[in-house]
């Protein structure tokens, strides 16, 4: 039995009918207009008898609402010819393959560009996702060097390409170099050999051979080590009656010297290079910054565990920091110079105790506006480089460390850790990592320093606390800073 359709809603007609033309005006619900014939139906009967019912869909289309057996509602986009062609009931399970939509693939050069801005400070620090570390707690960067197509450039300068290897590579190309020396001139002695016939004639004491005593190619190769190495064994030598086997004689005592001091002077200079003499220069594991002469100072900690000391001593810092620029080009990885004394000379280290470097935040530091709540959310990292030559050897050495966000200590400062004792001074190194709290200003150096000039600011001690109903708050007066503008 046909029913008329009414409005927008209309019965299912099975049993081979024809289904009822659809009304002239689209469905008010934006949603219920699918571009394309879909087959959402995932399972689940009908909620009873005639299970569903047919809604207008765009293009000629039809929409099948039905609830399955879990209560769900679930929707079913028809063409007319596939509704014709249905001939199950709605409340029936119909299984349909959905065919999920292939992601555009963005070009490589656009999934690598970062977007223009990145705002991050409205994380929490917990939240924020862990940086990766430009430089390691040893000093080894993690930089990696890939696509070089110029692979020439390296055997351009083979020498340092050798010295640079590992040690098992080293030692795996010192013994092989040697062991083809040998044997490409064993062969040769051994080819000489046989063009004169001497291999034809072994025992024949009226003929006289390139070499005596040599009887085949191990006999040959034996020569040819004996001879590169000057062992001299005296049982195998040369004739005068072999001119080929003279000039063989030169190049190989030639060449040989060379592979000697090549060979030998890479293990040389990869045994006495300085990168170990850097393992016992130390740096504290975490930088701090609090007050020091009325001024915020960003300070770390060095120190040298050897008694025979670093020689010219110096220190530099760099913090390495993405920055974008006013044109809009995006920085990654932009060096800025952060001044450890290179004024006043106190870069220029005496390191025979512990020392703290201390690099003061004032209108010329990267960190001059930069308060404790903005560090907590910031993102970059604090490359120190010491250098000096080694007193034992005059050979340059250098150590390096790193320090990101999170191991820079609002609000601390270093235990000391020299003491006077009957005679001497003792360094204590159980403590040169420690640190404890003091009590210093949250704001940025840039708001302490208008808080000097006389500048209402708000600005709390680190960490917190109550003075004169205060709530930690700080003035002027408590900090005896200078009110008068310069």
């Amino acid at each position: 039995m046909q029913e008329k359709p009414t409005g927008r809603i209309r019965q299912p007609i099975l049993n081979g009918e024809k289904m009822p033309t659809a009304p002239d005006h689209p469905p008010r619900n934006p949603r219920m207009h699918p571009k394309k014939p879909v087959l959402h139906r995932p399972g689940g009967g009908g909620g009873g008898e005639g299970g569903g019912k047919i809604l207008w869909c765009n293009g000629g289309h039809w929409n099948a609402k039905s609830w399955g057996s879990t209560g769900h509602r679930q929707l079913l986009c028809l063409t007319p010819s596939m509704a014709r062609d249905l001939r199950v009931p709605m409340g029936q399970d119909l299984q349909v393959e959905i065919t999920p939509r292939e992601h555009k693939k963005l070009p490589k050069q656009a999934r690598k560009d970062p977007p223009m801005a990145i705002d991050r400070s409205h994380l929490p620090p917990d939240q924020k996702k862990p940086r990766q570390r430009y430089m390691e707690k040893d000093g080894k960067c993690n930089v990696h060097q890939s696509n070089v197509k110029e692979t020439y450039r390296y055997f351009s300068d083979l020498f340092t390409t050798l010295v640079d290897l590992k040690w098992h590579i080293s030692l795996f190309i010192f013994t092989l170099v040697y062991t083809v020396t040998w044997l490409f001139f064993g062969l040769i002695w051994w080819f000489i050999a046989y063009l004169r016939g001497d291999l034809e004639h072994i025992g024949d004491k009226s003929w006289v051979p390139c070499v005596d005593n040599l009887n085949g190619f191990v006999s040959a190769f034996l020569f040819s080590i004996e001879t590169e190495t000057t062992i001299g064994y005296g049982y195998r030598v040369i004739t005068e009656k072999c001119p080929e086997g003279i000039v063989l004689l030169l190049v190989q005592a030639i060449l040989g010297s060379i592979v000697n001091a090549l060979m030998v002077g890479c293990m040389f200079v990869k045994i006495s290079q300085p990168k170990k003499r850097a393992e016992t220069l130390m740096f504290s594991n975490n930088s701090v910054i609090s007050m020091r002469d009325g001024r915020l100072c960003l300070m770390f900690r060095v120190g040298d565990l050897r008694s025979s000391h670093i020689v010219e001593a110096s220190i530099r810092a760099k913090l390495i920091k993405s920055k974008q620029t006013k044109e809009g080009e995006f920085i990654p990885l932009n060096q800025t110079d952060i001044n450890v004394g290179f004024d006043t000379g106190d870069d220029r280290l005496f390191l025979v105790s512990p020392l703290i470097i201390s690099h003061e935040i004032n209108e010329k530091s990267p960190f001059w506006e930069m308060s404790r709540s903005e560090l907590e959310v910031e993102d970059f990292e604090i490359v120190v480089i010491l250098e000096g030559m080694v007193e034992a050897t005059g050979m340059t050495c250098q150590a390096r460390c790193s320090y990101v966000a999170s191991e820079v200590l609002w609000g601390h400062r270093f235990v000391p850790v020299l003491t006077l004792e009957k005679g001497f001074y003792e360094v204590d190194y159980n403590s040169f990592h420690d640190t404890y709290e003091t009590p210093t200003p949250s704001c940025s150096a840039k708001d302490l320093d208008g808080l000097q000039r006389g500048t209402p600011i708000a600005c709390f001690f680190t960490p917190n606390r109550d003075k004169g109903g205060q709530n930690g708050a700080i003035g002027v007066e408590e900090l005896k800073l200078d009110t008068q503008p310069d």
